[in-house]
Formats: C-alpha cells, structure tokens, sequence
C-alpha cells in the first residue's frame, strides 16, 4: 500500500490516519518523495523543507497516540499557492520582487487549516502576482500540465492545480480573481471551490483586486474539497469585507443526492464561443444529474454578462494598478513583462470608469439572480471555452492574439467573480487530445453546500476524477 498512498485522496488519508491504519509521517515521506521526483517535471513546487515536514508528522502522530485529535485533517499533507504569509517563512508571490519576503503574520486560511490539524509542507508555484490566466510565469518558470507537459496548467494558482492532479500533494489552496482556481482545476482535471465573495478570509493572503479576490481549496474529489472548505469558511474580524453570516455544515447532506434540484442551463452567452468538444462533454454532464433526478431548466441570461466580463477586468487592471503603483517606479525592471504590461494598463484607467464598474455590480447581480435563481437553484455552465492550449501558442510574447485569447479564456468565468457568486468546478471528461476539461456549478451567494451537494452526485455516478495523468 505504501507505493500507492499517493494515489488516495484526502478524505481517504485523513480517514486512515485519525483510524490509525496509516501514520501521518509515513504519508508525508510519501508526499515528500513525489514532491522531490514527481514535481521538477512539472516545475509545481517553489520550496519544502522536508526535514521541518517530518517532523511536524511525527508530532502529529504522537498526538494522536495521545487520543488528541486536532481535528478532520489531523497528520494530513497539504501544499499551497506561494502567495498566503506564514509568519516566519518566505513567501515569493512568484515574483523577483518579493523572493525574500518573510511575514510577521499567518494568513487566516492557513490557521484554519492548521486548527483542523492539516501540514504545511510546501509552497507551490504561481503566476506571478496571480495575474494571469495562462499559468505562464517568466521570473520563476512555468508549471506543466501532467496530462500533457506541452500544455498550461491554467493560472494563476498554476502550481496547485498541477500538484494535486500530478498526485503530488492531497489538496492546495488557490485564489480566483477572475478563473485562477477554475482554470487550473479545469486543465488538470480536478475540483475546485471559489467561494462566495466574503465567505473566506483574506487576511495575510497576497492581495491582486480587493472587490474580486477568493480563496478556496483545489483537490482530487468534491469530498475532499468540502473538506477542506469547512476549515477556511467564515468571519474574520482582521478581514473587514469577511461575511458574519454562519457557515452551514457541508457535510451533512453531502450525499443527499440530486432528485429534485433544479439546474439551470442556459440558452445564451456562456455557450456562444464554446468549441463543439468541449460543449459535447459539459452536456454530456448534465444528462448525469438529470439522470440522477436532478430538473433541468432552460434559461436566457441577462444581456449585461458580456459587461460583466469587461467589468471585471477593470476592477482587476486598475486595483491591481493601484497596490503595485510604489513598485511600478522604483522596481519596474525586475516584473516579468507580461505582469508589468497589465498592471501598467490599469494606471490608465479613468476613474469614473473604475466607479461605473463597481456601482454596476448591484443591478447586474439582482438582474441575473431574477432571471437564473428565480427559476432554477444552481447554474450549470462550462468553465474554458476550449481544451487547454500549449504553453508556446499561449505566450504572450510569441501570440499576437493574446489578449483576445485571455479575454475568450474568461468568458465563462470573470462574469461570476463581478456578481461575487460561489462555483464549483468538476472535471467531467477528456477531449480528443486527451486534456481534461470541466463544467462549473453556480449557485446563490453562499450556496456552496448546494453546490457541492451536486458535485458530489456527478462524481458518485462517473469516474472521470478518478483517472490518473502519465506520471500519477
């Protein structure tokens, strides 16, 4: 069993673990041996201490000799995106300019993770500064999909979605802004949660757009990642937007099924661009839950989603202008210039176009709420309008297309980041070239037990997350 314990999902090693049938310092020797083989191929990790790591599971596992329990993710490994502060500890945001980096504080996520008794053990790869969509990161390399190595692992949260579907590591916290959790999860074939806006703290996480930033958990299966979730969700006073609105238990209904809940799918916009395999495939899921008992219900969005995509590319260019405006002149050099480019075409922006952008947000998400939520209780809707394209086409310095390529690559996905609403993302098959893609659950603003809920019985009724890449 010690070969494959790399193969287990999260719930399955914290299971064992808690059950004493494994021991936290023999599944993290195995997390540490795929970090150090496994991981160069795909460049996904940024640094781990192994010797640090070891001894944390041997500390977990004396308390658990001790009948102390820390909680669900006791002795469990975890890695994550280089971007959430642990006092002490570096933390490179996948730049030059914070390679030194090291906080006074820990972010709040990683407390949560740490009370549920979870390890830390490495820090993962990223876009640099997390903007960009692509996973391409010219300071510090660019992670490679394990499917196929010629391919992007979508970014930002680069590294993350290639280490848990690589097998690397159980689970991984990402951040989206406009996709960066649903565009790795959906080129790598693995879940990912973007929360409600607010539901999860954000002190001591890296900031990009203060309106549009999440954190969530990216893992192998939607047990997993409800699993996770439960540990990050809720208030935080030292974060002033984190709602105080009380997390539901998302575990409790769980494998309640989908008989009866009614799925929205709609007839415009999010399907307009969509290339005909990757159609085939999110449709093909939705004949899975209807088949599980779940309603599916025909729906016209709004017109204002193409707005809302726009939208959120300003919020995030001139916010993101705003944080990075002192570096911008004293360190302009040492960005990457992809990175520079963005962050330099926000100091353009008007402001009364900034203003017009986050006054829109409310009529926008009321209308959209009327015309899916009034009708149905989750949205289904592909996440990438294509399968993931090779790292050389989707260079921006080599494609002169590329703006118009990051802007497709959103269309599914910026506008629920603008409407500050939760999905879920859930691989649901591979295309002709043999990647993975994905569909996305929408849900109302903290929805997501609902979503995962649904999640769950796709995954209980197909095996698609179940598949392993080349080096799994």
């Amino acid at each position: 069993m010690s070969d494959d314990l790399h193969r287990l999902s999260l719930s399955e090693v914290a299971a064992a673990i808690a059950g004493g049938e494994l021991t936290s310092a023999e599944v993290t020797e195995a997390a540490i041996e795929r970090l150090e083989t496994a991981g160069p191929a795909l460049h996904a990790v940024q640094a781990m201490d192994a010797d640090a790591a070891m001894q944390a599971a041997r500390a977990a596992d004396a308390e658990r000799a001790r009948g102390a329990l820390r909680g669900p993710l006791h002795g469990v490994p975890l890695a994550h995106k280089d971007m959430f502060y642990r006092a002490g500890r570096v933390t490179g945001c996948g730049s030059r300019i914070r390679a030194d980096f090291v906080p006074e504080t820990t972010a709040r996520v990683l407390q949560g993770l740490d009370a549920a008794g979870a390890l830390d053990i490495a820090r993962l790869n990223m876009v640099e500064f997390a903007y960009g969509v692509t996973g391409h990161n010219e300071v510090t390399g660019t992670p490679r999909n394990p499917w196929n190595t010629d391919h992007i692992t979508g970014g930002s949260s680069s590294g993350s979605g290639a280490a848990v579907a690589g097998r690397l590591i159980y689970g991984a916290l990402g951040s989206d802004t406009g996709g960066s959790i649903r565009f790795p999860c959906c080129c790598n074939g693995v879940v990912g949660m973007k929360p409600t806006w607010s539901r999860v703290s954000r002190f001591g996480a890296m900031p990009l757009s203060l309106s549009l930033d999440t954190i969530g958990p990216i893992t192998r299966t939607v047990r997993d990642n409800a699993l996770m979730f439960q540990a990050i969700a809720g208030h935080d006073p030292r974060d002033p937007t984190s709602s105080r609105r009380a997390v539901d238990d998302m575990s409790k209904d769980l494998d309640a099924g989908v008989k009866g809940l009614r799925v929205a799918v709609p007839e415009n916009y999010f399907y307009d661009p969509v290339d005909p395999g990757v159609a085939a495939l999110v449709r093909a899921s939705l004949d899975v839950l209807a088949d599980a008992g779940a309603e599916l219900v025909a729906v016209t969005v709004p017109e204002t989603m193409a707005l809302a995509n726009t939208m959120t590319n300003l919020l995030t260019a001139t916010e993101g202008a705003a944080l990075h405006q002192n570096w911008l002149q004293t360190r302009f050099d040492d960005y990457g210039r992809q990175t520079r480019a963005r962050l330099m075409s926000g100091l353009t922006i008007p402001a009364s176009r900034y203003l017009q952008a986050r006054n829109l947000r409310a009529p926008i998400l009321a209308e959209f709420a009327d015309a899916v939520f009034g009708k149905a209780d989750v949205l289904h809707i592909p996440v990438m309008v294509t399968g993931a394209p090779t790292i050389a086409e989707s260079d921006a310095a080599a494609n002169p297309g590329f703006m118009d390529m990051i802007t497709a690559m959103g269309h599914c996905t910026r506008p629920i980041n603008y409407l500050g609403l939760p999905a879920l993302t859930v691989p649901c098959g591979f295309l002709e070239n043999g990647l993975p893609t994905a569909f996305q659950l929408v849900g109302r603003p903290f929805a997501e037990a609902a979503l995962f809920r649904a999640g769950q019985a796709y995954q209980a009724a197909t095996d698609w997350h179940a598949e392993l890449p080349l080096n799994g």
